[in-house]
């Protein structure tokens, strides 16, 4: 019998609580009374589990990697479950599944909705919408640090210098991020406000910039930014959830100069550069730069909205963007471009050692001392295998549920990049109301998978089909 942690679960359902307070006081103020009565009833369910949780959870058995893991999926299955309550009770008459789907699509930071006219929700709705995607951003966050025991050593430099691994302080590394996830959104509502967003857009923004989300507040982006000034700012502003959530912690406020504590980032903005370098010079056409610098910082960081730009020569580069993702301990997906160069890396220096045998080849990272060795190579390496099977999968699942293969193949893709359709990947006018029971099951179940770390996957197949 499997120990799941569900103390640690039940911060989250404390979190829902309060917010759904907020939302009850933002209704009162506004005289929103139209979904009123299902913030109560959030309020009360989240809350109650929260002690339940709390006062029977285990603390005093250190659970195995095994148990952490079904710990993070069940909070990916039973925290949406009632975050999807003021979907469900709303006025607008949603099934279960549909609500469900919502609110799974919010929490993964997915950005899917069965909502064809945003204009018809009620604020107090639509900021919820922006809430879940909230709480799930910060849940991914601590999932990351929950299991941590799974990802290599390399990786765990770029935490150390903000945050301790240890156990016996979670409490203490809880609240640090919980302060600086708090203190982004913030800032990032801050200058959404003072460059002349409505404010409700601006706040509802802040929350899914943050997150790597894909819901918005109104129907498309290009009714909240209109001039140049706006989309670069806006594209800026997505890189916070490209890069390292500490990468501003570390760059200012360190006091150690060691590279190793952010040579992710650097990585990552030797590659930002050359992205978009590449469109500026080969790439803009008849577009301006602002849009292509929207669609780049839009895929790279995985929330994938854009303006309502007809670009389908480049949406399979998009999509290659979104595979690609961005850094480890930030609230995008993506394989991580640091996975992807260094076995790029390693495999030409393989390749280089036949051709010269004599020759020495490093297997090191640029601009620091970190050398990655043999087990880092097959983790990178099993991970790619698994995003290839899972892809294969859900695109044959897809097109057996009656979606043409072209619309499967790249639905597949954003799926398990927890990317929103949007026209720079040619699927703005996806219907996902119209979906059978079967697809939208699939596609709840694979937006999971795609929060999940994948070599999870592995590790969890590994304990059931290969027992001793």
């Amino acid at each position: 019998m499997f120990g799941l942690q569900i103390k640690y679960l039940s911060f989250f359902f404390g979190i829902s609580s309060v917010l759904s307070f907020f939302n009850i006081i933002y209704s009162y103020y506004f005289n929103l009374y139209l979904n009123l009565d299902t913030y109560y009833y959030t309020l009360l369910s989240s809350f109650l589990i929260f002690l339940i949780f709390y006062k029977f959870g285990i603390e005093n058995k250190k659970p195995n990697i095994f148990e952490k893991i079904l710990t993070i999926f069940l909070g990916y299955l039973l925290i949406p479950l009632i975050l999807s309550i003021p979907f469900y009770l709303s006025i607008y008459n949603l099934t279960f599944l549909n609500s469900y789907f919502e609110s799974i699509s919010g929490f993964t930071s997915t950005g899917f909705t069965i909502f064809e006219n945003i204009k018809l929700i009620d604020e107090s709705l639509i900021l919820w919408r922006s809430s879940i995607q909230w709480i799930g951003g910060l849940y991914f966050l601590f999932s990351i640090i929950y299991l941590i025991d799974i990802y290599d050593e390399s990786f765990k430099k770029t935490l150390t210098n903000f945050t301790t691994l240890s156990s016996s302080e979670s409490l203490k590394q809880a609240t640090k991020i919980f302060i600086l996830y708090s203190s982004l959104t913030i800032f990032i509502f801050i200058v959404l406000k003072f460059f002349s967003i409505r404010t409700f857009d601006s706040f509802n923004l802040a929350l899914t910039i943050i997150s790597s989300g894909g819901f918005l507040p109104v129907n498309d982006l290009s009714n909240i930014i209109r001039d140049n000034y706006q989309i670069i700012i806006v594209s800026i502003l997505m890189l916070l959830s490209f890069f390292s959530l500490f990468f501003i912690y570390n760059l200012f406020f360190s006091k150690k100069n060691d590279l190793n504590f952010f040579y992710e980032d650097l990585h990552l903005v030797i590659y930002l550069i050359t992205v978009i370098s590449i469109f500026f010079l080969f790439f803009s056409f008849n577009y301006n730069f602002s849009n292509n610098l929207l669609a780049i910082t839009t895929s790279i960081s995985n929330i994938g909205f854009s303006l309502n730009t007809q670009q389908s020569n480049l949406n399979f580069v998009y999509l290659i963007l979104v595979i690609i993702g961005g850094s480890f301990f930030s609230t995008s997906s993506g394989l991580r471009f640091i996975k992807i160069y260094s076995l790029l890396k390693f495999s030409l220096n393989q390749i280089l050692s036949f051709s010269r045998p004599k020759n020495v080849f490093m297997n090191k990272l640029i601009f620091t001392k970190i050398n990655f060795n043999l087990n880092e190579i097959n983790k990178y390496f099993l991970t790619i295998i698994i995003f290839i099977l899972s892809l294969f999968t859900l695109v044959s699942l897809l097109s057996l549920s009656g979606v043409d293969f072209i619309s499967s193949f790249k639905l597949s893709i954003l799926t398990l990049m927890n990317t929103v359709n949007s026209s720079i990947y040619g699927l703005e006018n996806f219907n996902f109301n119209n979906l059978e029971f079967f697809t939208k099951s699939c596609l709840i179940f694979f937006m999971i998978i795609g929060r999940i770390e994948l070599l999870t996957i592995l590790l969890l197949l590994k304990k059931f089909l290969f027992k001793n």
